[in-house]
């Protein structure tokens, strides 16, 4: 059930590069329980605004806080330490290392314990109970062993999110988790969204409408670095300017509506 209280809140963002404005002044909440849908065309800036919320790129202009505390300033690690974790379009595995192992150095990252140099880092009985835990969310248990670079396409975006998972994160920003997939991989993933929204607050960017109509609480539409409309999926399939903008007369006619 959604919180009525914003975990992660964005005011004004706004992201220029030299003369070219690639995000400009976007408010956006999250909140624990709730799956918010960021849609838009390429280069509408979808990428760079995740970029903005993980902290591996700083904001021109603009705030964010995190649990009612200003995050502004916060480094990406600092960000991912304090519960706010991210997948990427291209996938970041070690493929030449087992499907359990991405996890654990995942979980061993976010549990650094340098007093403890005598041991080695495998024997970290912790560390691999979270790896285990986190597979187990994501319905990898049964790859455990299996190295990671033999997973199918669909099977590799659940790990990544597994290895997120590890890092006991409160808010997940995923960019296009369902891109590549074909129809058996995405609902797998669709399904394993929907058990991750009853603990995290989500930020899911995807260029897949049904999909992000399936399972979205609140989308935001972005055109040209700006928020044009956002609001309850309804709201967004009814509003004449996404119609325009973006989702084109096949959406307005009640094409989506099946």
């Amino acid at each position: 059930m959604t919180s009525s209280r914003a975990l992660l809140e964005a005011e004004g963002l706004t992201r220029r590069f030299g003369g070219l404005t690639a995000v400009k002044e976007v408010s956006i909440t999250l909140a624990p329980g709730e799956l918010h849908a960021v849609i838009g065309t390429n280069g509408a800036g979808k990428s760079t605004l995740i970029n903005m919320l993980s902290g591996e790129i700083a904001p021109s202009a603009g705030r964010l806080r995190f649990d009612g505390i200003d995050a502004t300033g916060w480094s990406q690690p600092k960000r991912a330490r304090a519960g706010i974790g991210r997948s990427y379009q291209r996938t970041t595995i070690f493929p030449q290392f087992s499907v359990i192992e991405n996890c654990r150095l995942a979980a061993q990252a976010a549990l650094q314990r340098p007093w403890q140099v005598w041991q080695a880092a495998q024997a970290c009985a912790r560390s691999m109970a979270i790896a285990h835990e986190a597979l187990e969310v994501a319905g990898l248990a049964v790859h455990a062993a299996r190295a990671a670079g033999s997973l199918s396409h669909g099977q590799k975006r659940q790990l990544e999110i597994a290895m997120c998972l590890a890092t006991a994160p409160r808010v997940l920003l995923l960019d296009e988790p369902l891109a590549g997939m074909g129809p058996e991989e995405g609902e797998r993933m669709l399904a394993l969204l929907e058990r991750l929204r009853n603990e995290h607050a989500i930020l899911l960017v995807e260029h897949d409408m049904d999909a992000v109509f399936r399972v979205a609480d609140r989308i935001t539409v972005m055109v040209n670095g700006a928020v044009i409309a956002s609001g309850a999926p309804e709201a967004i399939r009814s509003n004449p300017d996404v119609q325009l903008a973006y989702l084109g007369d096949a959406f307005s006619d009640g094409a989506m509506h099946a």
